[in-house]
């Protein structure tokens, strides 16, 4: 049994109650455009690499562009998707994935998952959608399928490289802007003497 991820929201910990936190994003399946976009590999390699990866226990996040849902039908994971520019309605994916968000979801106090990138100084990123480069701004990481190998990142592994340690909390960003606040109108006070 793997680890409790404690920094998720409560809500969010049961994800990793009996098995790993996988992420994806822009998998694109069966799309017309794979090539255009860089894959290198086939729908069907492709869909192999994350099977592999992702176990019945296991909970597997995907940020969006899914292009053939009907692969997803095959992964035993608990499946959970923010939908992308590229997806239907919600009600289209019921079938395939047990929870389905429509927009950016906060996961935990400085984790953000979302389809296009956010950027936001007191929390992670971690989202799709371009295809181009790896970061996109200094608190991101783009897991775009084609960009990062294709295959699911791991969300602990991803905590652990300490990706989230250094961003500040945004209460600490908040205090610390009332305390510029209240020492600029003491100094504007102390001139107008």
């Amino acid at each position: 049994m793997t680890e409790l991820i404690k920094t998720l929201y409560p809500v969010f910990r049961r994800w990793s109650e009996n098995g790993s936190v996988w992420i994806i994003s822009d998998t694109h399946f069966d799309d017309t455009d794979r090539e255009l976009m860089g894959y290198k590999i086939t729908t069907e390699e492709h869909f192999k690499l994350i099977k592999e990866t992702c176990f019945k226990n296991d909970t597997l996040i995907h940020l969006g562009d899914v292009g053939n849902k009907e692969y997803f039908k095959e992964i035993k994971s608990h499946k959970v998707l923010i939908l992308g520019n590229h997806d239907h309605k919600p009600s289209y994916y019921k079938e395939c994935f047990d929870e389905i968000y429509t927009g950016p979801l906060f996961v935990a106090d400085k984790i953000l998952l979302s389809h296009e990138p956010i950027d936001l100084p007191f929390c992670l990123n971690i989202h799709g959608h371009d295809h181009s480069s790896w970061n996109i701004a200094e608190n991101d990481l783009n897991l775009v399928a084609n960009i990062a190998g294709y295959k699911p990142a791991n969300l602990a592994t991803i905590i652990k490289l300490g990706l989230i340690k250094d961003i500040p909390n945004i209460h600490r960003l908040a205090i610390d802007k009332q305390k510029e606040l209240a020492n600029e109108k003491i100094s504007q006070k102390q001139n107008s003497m």
